[in-house]
């Protein structure tokens, strides 16, 4: 299966969108392909599906149920829950499936010591780096039909996480990219998008 929308209508249609279904527009091979695209650099990704999926969020009810107050425990719950009905999810070392973005330190560490003169800012272009990737598979998604959202459950179920998937230990979870299949009328729903007037965001010189 192919995408039927260009890459800049995918990137203009591109938003956040919470409500998500098990209905995903593509199945797990499609998921695969577009992934094993993205794994470049010092990414290193993991993709939850169906009932791996459901495993993650179970984790991190038992975790925030032990840190979250008594009195706040209902809307995180129920938050919880409205991610764990999506179909999977990605994590990117940075719910319906989900990809989880992992970054692996040791290809920035290497150019730290080929490069010392740049070595200092060699951390900050790794996260340039994951969310190159992050936002290359977000765009795919869409341009397939499919909604997504982040979300930064990391710290607090990096060990679990990474002991349950036996996933290296020296990876850094840097976030979540969950996905799904979008409810009838759910992106008529969406607000509109507001931004500053655009000569206030975009400055040209020398056309």
């Amino acid at each position: 299966m192919t995408s039927s929308m260009s890459f800049l209508d995918a990137v203009k249609n591109r938003r956040t969108i919470y409500t998500l279904n098990k209905e995903l527009p593509i199945g797990d091979d499609r998921i695969e392909e577009l992934v094993k695209l993205s794994v470049h650099d010092s990414a290193r990704l993991v993709v939850l599906l169906k009932k791996e999926y459901e495993t993650f969020w179970d984790f991190t009810t038992e975790i925030l149920k032990a840190i979250v107050p008594e009195d706040q425990w209902s809307h995180t719950e129920q938050r919880i829950k409205g991610l764990r009905a999506a179909y999977g999810r990605i994590r990117i070392s940075c719910t319906p499936p989900c990809i989880l973005f992992f970054e692996d330190p040791n290809p920035t560490k290497e150019l730290q010591c080929k490069f010392p003169t740049y070595a200092h800012h060699f951390p900050t272009w790794s996260e340039h780096t994951s969310a190159m990737h992050q936002y290359m598979l977000w765009t795919a998604l869409e341009a397939e039909g499919c909604g997504c959202n982040l979300q930064h459950y990391h710290p607090i179920v990096d060990q679990k996480v990474k002991g349950h998937w036996n996933i290296n230990m020296e990876w850094n979870l840097r976030v979540q990219l969950v996905f799904g299949g979008v409810p009838e009328g759910a992106r008529d729903k969406l607000p509109e998008k507001t931004n500053l007037p655009l000569e206030e965001r975009m400055i040209i010189h020398g056309k």
